[in-house]
């Protein structure tokens, strides 16, 4: 009689025990769907936009024209379509993916990393680094062309660098703070160079500052794909020192992961945000906004891939509104990524999502 009760007993535990199993395999696989449709519904926004930006607008190319082109053949009926896609269009629409991607990725691995929205490249000073380099060069050196990427990219990196150095080992707020006496320090020399700089060159480098996909090329391309290639599997490869390091600093030295992680996140965010801006300019507040919003629809979960999602849709959307919202104007983009990312700075700092601790 006992041995049938213990029998009964065994499987009642063991009932229990599987229906706790299923109800955690559960738990864990609800955020993983919803990661997986919020990023499909992002993408198909992203490729919706796309199409937009490249058939639409002055001059509408058909989808089946755009196949023939493409695929290199002429349009007996629009001798021009040719030249207009492949030398304006698709060019500005496949740079604004990349650059977003870039943009999108980079801020979110500073909002995460340092544990605070507010951290991102344009916040911290590494897009003025690069712009304080690049008019310089521009009113000093009379730097152009692919030269004046080369500086931009080096400017960030060694803001970045130097930002690191002063703030020391402590991360979070003190970086934070330092990074935002950087952006200060490095307007300010801005400004001084823009009074010493002739017309011209003050036009190019207001120009160069305010973000532009119009100057789009296929080696600025070509460079810029590659470059992510490279960059995005390795912010891949240690994307679960990121999750990690988002408990906090204490509980991230006891599980193994040590600040030299957020070091090597924060270079490859670095490189990233260099990159972008060497290719389209500083364009404002796209790697600012692309990381809250991902999160919010992520859940209040961290995503680097929402956030890149995010980032190529804002700059698509931002650089057809430029080119057509005011009709006969074609505005740069970081005219309308800075008039949508003013008002939601705003919103972030109003609501208290910015008051997060590090």
């Amino acid at each position: 009689m006992s041995g049938r009760v213990e029998n009964l007993l065994s499987r009642a535990a063991e009932g229990r025990a599987a229906q706790t199993v299923g109800v955690v395999r559960r738990a864990r696989s609800l955020p993983r769907r919803r990661l997986w449709w919020v990023a499909g519904s992002l993408g198909a926004v992203l490729f919706a936009l796309f199409a937009l930006r490249v058939l639409a607008g002055d001059f509408i190319i058909t989808p089946p024209d755009f196949v023939r082109i493409l695929a290199g053949e002429e349009i007996p009926s629009a001798p021009s379509a040719r030249f207009i896609l492949m030398e304006s269009k698709l060019p500005r629409a496949v740079l604004g993916v990349l650059a977003g991607v870039a943009f999108g990725t980079a801020g979110a691995i500073f909002q995460s990393t340092l544990r605070n929205p507010l951290a991102s490249p344009d916040m911290l000073g590494i897009s003025l680094g690069a712009s304080a380099a690049a008019v310089f060069a521009i009113v000093v050196l009379s730097v152009n062309g692919s030269t004046l990427s080369i500086v931009g990219v080096a400017g960030a990196i060694l803001t970045a660098l130097v930002i690191r150095a002063v703030a020391g080992g402590d991360g979070g707020y003190r970086l934070v703070l330092v990074g935002v006496t950087a952006a200060a320090a490095l307007l300010a020399v801005i400004q001084y160079l823009f009074t010493r700089a002739a017309e011209n060159d003050a036009q190019r480098a207001l120009r160069w500052m305010t973000g532009s996909l119009s100057d789009a090329t296929w080696p600025t391309i070509r460079i810029l794909a590659i470059c992510l290639l490279v960059l995005l599997p390795l912010v891949a490869w240690t994307v679960k020192s990121q999750r990690v390091l988002e408990l906090g600093p204490d509980v991230a030295n006891a599980l193994g992961v040590t600040h030299r992680y957020a070091d090597l996140l924060l270079l490859l965010a670095v490189l990233l945000c260099a990159l972008a801006v060497a290719a389209s300019g500083p364009v404002a507040f796209v790697a600012f906004v692309a990381g809250p919003i991902a999160r919010v629809l992520n859940g209040g979960r961290t995503t680097l891939l929402g956030a890149a999602l995010v980032g190529a849709i804002v700059m698509v959307a931002s650089d057809y509104l430029a080119a057509y919202a005011i009709p006969d104007t074609n505005l740069p983009v970081g005219v309308v990524t800075g008039a949508f990312g003013a008002p939601f700075l705003m919103w972030l700092l109003a609501s208290g999502r910015a008051g997060r601790k590090s």
